[in-house]
């Protein structure tokens, strides 16, 4: 049996470390803005998905405020790089300032609520994830209220910065590409998520793991081997908030733009849901998966529905159907069936897929 289930995780694992390779190259294989930032969104969305997935896939604790988490850590720099400047030390500060206000917020909801049933746990952190939209948006003279905020990131990420250059002054290029910020800024980008999502690896892979699934599967039976169910969930809750914090934090630095829209909004909250469905809870690779297709979606479906339309302009209806501002109803139907055949996410149906085989 254990041989026999290597096949489907092979599979697994093969294919992150596809999607793995592509991302450290992706400055090079795509060379244009879009695709550049397709790949960064896809770095910060593994670290925010795999961090939900501690809590919901491993845990089994529902929350709604995972954005409001990624809010704190993406206001607290933008904040501190307004105020200060762009220096390192403002990132500092501001990464600092985010991870422990999520600590101090999460340590109090977890120790307050996780003690309820689990609807009420999920509807406390609604509430409070709202309340966090509420005062970003009317708090204007800190966060720039419903239009946010815009500030420089550190000099290293300029695009004017020249990393590397020739004889002449000019900037230095790759196999075409321009040593510059911007390569800079996006290497930041995915070290930094790769050091978050190997942490998690790590987290679930000591016995840690093992305890957040057995109370999981049945917290009595946790609690009376003498595991302390509420300290165990309000730890990995507070460890899943400052990853979260964090990834804010990396994203505020990217876009040089934090506001509610791009960090608190509930639409990134249902993305974040959606991804580790797709993907498979209870599965870190399954953040990976899940966290690919989406961004890829959301990005290139309508202009893959577009060429399709007019592939099949000759066709009556068919145009109709596939145009470009339809593209949800379609993400839609392609989610229902996925969810149908992959009852467990991508990862989850093939890793049992080749357990069976």
């Amino acid at each position: 049996m254990q041989h026999k289930s290597t096949y489907g995780t092979l599979a697994v694992k093969t294919a992150v470390l596809v999607i793995a390779a592509l991302l450290l190259f992706a400055p090079f294989l795509f060379q244009d803005v879009r695709a550049l930032e397709v790949a960064a969104r896809i770095c910060i969305f593994i670290v925010l998905v795999a961090s939900y997935d501690l809590l919901i896939g491993y845990t089994g604790i529902v929350s709604f405020a995972h954005t409001m988490f990624f809010g704190f850590g993406a206001y607290g720099a933008a904040i501190a790089l307004r105020q200060m400047g762009p220096g390192w030390d403002a990132v500092l500060l501001g990464g600092l300032a985010g991870v422990l206000v999520s600590l101090v917020v999460a340590t109090a909801v977890g120790l307050l609520s996780l003690r309820v049933k689990a609807i009420f746990f999920a509807m406390i952190t609604l509430a409070t994830a709202s309340v966090a939209l509420v005062l970003a948006s009317q708090l204007s003279q800190f966060t720039g209220g419903e239009d946010g905020i815009t500030y420089r990131a550190p000099d290293l990420f300029k695009t004017a910065t020249k990393l590397m250059v020739d004889e002449d002054g000019k900037v230095v290029r790759l196999f075409g590409v321009k040593l510059n910020g911007k390569l800079a800024a996006y290497y930041f980008v995915f070290f930094t998520s790769l050091a978050l999502f190997l942490l998690m690896l790590r987290v679930v892979a000591a016995p840690l793991g093992s305890v957040l699934k057995a109370i999981r599967e049945n917290e009595a039976r946790a609690e009376a081997i003498g595991y302390r169910v509420v300290a165990y969930r309000t730890f990995v809750f507070c460890l899943s908030a400052a990853v979260a914090s964090l990834a804010g934090t990396v994203y505020a630095i990217w876009l040089k733009y934090t506001g509610p829209d791009t960090t608190l909004s509930f639409a990134i909250m249902i993305d974040i849901l959606l991804m580790v469905v797709i993907g498979g809870m209870g599965t870190m690779w399954g953040a990976v998966v899940g966290a690919v297709l989406m961004v890829m979606a959301q990005y290139y479906l309508r202009d893959l529905m577009g060429a399709a339309a007019e592939a099949t302009a000759n066709i009556p209806l068919l145009p109709e159907l596939l145009n470009p501002d339809r593209w949800l109803f379609w993400l839609g139907i392609i989610f229902i069936l996925l969810v149908y055949f992959f009852p467990r996410g991508i990862t989850g149906t093939v890793m049992q897929k080749g357990a069976r085989s």
